[in-house]
């Protein structure tokens, strides 16, 4: 996991402009907002992926900034004031309180479009035309109204709501799960030749551990403390959002996180030893302390 958080951050470093490049304000808040932090899930499952499906890890460096970068857009609008309006990201002001709200904005907009740029282009990503055009639709509709924004925009319509469980799990397929399964997906999709029973396996594993990670957040949030996770905590009550804790119950929740986790582990029993880092992926989610 750190070799792989490791080389994450020194290709997202390359490929972030340098924070001398004008506009100087504007590079330095995206830096600051993707570098030097958060647990980098996202890009560790495309390496994880990327390993169960025979791909050289040189050749998923670009996918797995990409999703990163994507992920810290979208932690930079979620913590906006007219979001979730939070103080604390990652041990440290968010991006609109140690810049500033336009800032913010337009850091969100700018590694959006980063996001893009590279895997539509750049050069160390080894495959077909047609794979990067997969590639950048399976990102478009993750990231979109149809994935994470649309999660997004499904999570603050529900606050005050009593949503039930079929409803709770559909809002977070597309607010964190939608994400996720991109970045498995991705590791399988620069095998050319892996079968679709193989593919269909995966992507089954990446929805149950994406609706299982936002249980152990729903989790943590009740159990947790601010220090430890990072970011306030009790802010989903405080704003009074549907959980699953609140809907299930602590124990109840940890035993849905608990179910995922072993059906996660089930959809990988076509793979060898080289799916290890999923499995041992579904185990740390479900299991984390932040």
């Amino acid at each position: 996991m750190r070799f792989c958080q490791a080389r994450v951050e020194h290709t997202l470093n390359q490929i972030l402009p340098a924070a001398d490049t004008i506009p100087v304000r504007l590079h330095q808040a995206m830096r600051y907002a993707t570098l030097d932090g958060g647990k980098r899930i996202r890009p560790i499952l495309v390496y994880a992926s990327g390993q169960a499906a025979g791909v050289a890890g040189e050749r998923l460096d670009v996918a797995a900034c990409a999703v990163e970068l994507i992920h810290a857009y979208s932690l930079v609008h979620d913590d906006l004031p007219a979001m979730d309006d939070d103080d604390l990201r990652r041990n440290k002001p968010t991006c609109h309180r140690a810049f500033d709200e336009a800032t913010a904005i337009l850091v969100g907009d700018a590694l959006q479009s980063l996001a893009f740029q590279v895997l539509a282009s750049n050069h160390h990503m080894s495959t077909s035309t047609e794979t990067r055009l997969a590639m950048l639709d399976t990102l478009s509709r993750a990231s979109g109204s149809r994935g994470m924004a649309g999660g997004q925009a499904m999570d603050l319509a529900a606050i005050g709501q009593n949503l039930n469980l079929a409803e709770l799990e559909n809002l977070h397929i597309h607010k964190t799960g939608a994400l996720i399964r991109a970045s498995v997906r991705f590791g399988a999709m620069l095998n050319d030749t892996l079968d679709k029973a193989k593919h269909d396996a995966l992507d089954h594993y990446a929805k149950c551990i994406g609706l299982a990670f936002q249980i152990q957040d729903d989790i943590l949030d009740v159990a947790g403390t601010t220090q430890t996770l990072g970011k306030t905590q009790g802010k989903d009550q405080a704003q009074d959002k549907p959980t699953y804790p609140a809907l299930l119950g602590l124990n109840g929740a940890r035993e849905k996180a608990e179910e995922l986790r072993q059906h996660a582990h089930d959809s990988l029993a076509g793979f060898n030893s080289e799916a290890d880092p999923l499995r041992w992926l579904a185990d740390y989610i479900t299991g984390r302390d932040h």
